[in-house]
């Protein structure tokens, strides 16, 4: 049994807390308070010189210099991306997009899901300026949507769990087309070129066999370099850089599992010296199943399982707090009357609603089968808290628009729809 420590009194609640699945999305929700709460508040001027403050990286005459915001944005949100991209390609390989039959209707849904509320958008927007906004209510909230879920009861199936959680993945993987395809600005040949020859060497290194994660983050570190001077969003090199990750063992499960075996019977023959220390033989046979536990791990579950604590706790709440200040005044409801407002509220509260719970509708009526022991409640309870749209639809909207009023206007529909629909997904959630 494994010893105690004083220190265990105080890392045991938090590392308990940090691997509950739904905390991230409280963490999260915290963080868009605050956001809002010192955005409203006499300090507001320094919430906004906060994120004004300038940063450089670089030497010579190649120098980065952006102020904090966009260093969240482009930078710290391209591990964010990565961290989806790992999770896309571990679905893909081994998890529920891994064959048609599995992918079919998460993705269809996730498909639906996207374009009603694109349609929606871009047809009160259409003929304005503000047109090109309809890429921000298409994408879901994974790490909110799971949460307001687990509020929803014990009741709910883990089917329904599974199947809310890929359509998310499904919907990020749509998510980052849109922006690889019509959210990137002018296109830079030449560090593009680069970008794409260092992807290169990337994928080489995995079919050579390198499993060193510093080789894959290093090169990855210069192709996010590399696309950011582009003009291709460099949030796009985390997605492309995690599909180059090593996702298989050296070694398979069975001989892993007689591997350990013996060098545990090994263990238990060598003679203990009776100390806290182990003796020469313990400390290297420890060491071989180091050795051998490492050739059982992918480094593509080792990567995301190091970064998702950092992705889900640091980053997204400190994007949050970057993002979601917004101003609310006594006028708060006749300030969202305006198209881009009414359009992402409108896209994301009613159009993803009806494009998941049509598409899914479609594809039972063709054939496929709802997940184990659900029923069309709880499916009509996902599509609404499918319509959480917060991260994504928040970083979107940053690229969508370069004028600060529309921006904010995006952030009054945001918020108000994410707020509505959650309620309304989990209200009925807890009736199903």
């Amino acid at each position: 049994m494994r010893q105690k420590l004083p220190i265990d009194k105080f890392t045991e609640p938090v590392n308990k807390f940090i691997h509950q699945e739904h905390t991230s999305g409280i963490v999260l929700f915290i963080s868009v308070l605050a956001a809002i709460a010192w955005v409203n508040s006499p300090f507001a001027h320094s919430y906004h010189h906060l994120w004004d403050i300038k940063f450089s990286l670089g030497f010579g005459d190649y120098v980065l210099n952006h102020p904090l915001h966009l260093w969240i944005n482009d930078g710290l949100m391209a591990l964010f991306f990565f961290v989806i991209g790992l999770e896309l390609k571990r679905e893909f390989m081994a998890g529920e997009l891994s064959t048609i039959k599995k992918a079919s209707l998460p993705m269809v849904a996730a498909l639906g899901g996207m374009l009603v509320p694109a349609l929606i958008y871009f047809f009160i927007n259409k003929g304005t300026e503000s047109e090109h906004g309809w890429g921000i209510p298409m994408a879901t909230d994974i790490a909110f949507a799971l949460a307001l879920l687990s509020l929803a009861g014990k009741h709910i199936p883990t089917s329904v769990k599974v199947f809310l959680s890929a359509l998310a993945v499904a919907d990020d993987l749509g998510a980052v087309l849109v922006i690889a395809i019509f959210y990137s600005t002018h296109i830079a040949l030449v560090p593009l070129t680069i970008g794409i020859w260092l992807l290169v060497i990337l994928l080489i290194g995995n079919k050579m066999g390198i499993r060193s994660i510093a080789f894959y983050l290093v090169i990855g570190f210069a192709v996010w370099v590399a696309f950011l001077l582009s003009g291709v969003h460099a949030t796009i090199a985390g997605v492309l850089v995690a599909f180059t990750i090593p996702a298989r063992t050296r070694i398979n499960e069975k001989n892993y599992a007689e591997s350990l075996k013996k060098l545990l019977f090994d263990f238990e023959k060598q003679i203990p010296n009776n100390s806290t220390l182990t003796t020469v033989e313990q400390h290297h046979t420890i060491e071989k199943i180091k050795e051998l536990s490492m050739d059982a791990e992918t480094p593509l579950q080792k990567v995301e399982y190091l970064l998702h604590p950092w992705v889900a706790f640091v980053i997204m709440p400190l994007f949050a707090l970057a993002n979601a200040g917004i101003i609310i005044g006594a006028d708060f409801f006749t300030s969202i009357m305006n198209p881009v407002s009414m359009g992402v509220a409108i896209g994301l509260l009613a159009g993803k609603f009806a494009g998941v719970l049509m598409a899914t509708w479609l594809m039972v009526k063709f054939g496929a089968q709802l997940p184990a022991k659900a029923n069309w409640k709880q499916i009509t309870g996902v599509a609404l808290l499918a319509g959480v749209g917060f991260t994504m639809s928040l970083f979107i909207s940053g690229l969508a628009f370069t004028h600060a009023e529309m921006v904010d206007q995006a952030k009054y529909g945001i918020l108000l729809a994410s707020l509505l629909a959650g309620v309304l997904g989990v209200v009925v959630l807890k009736k199903s």
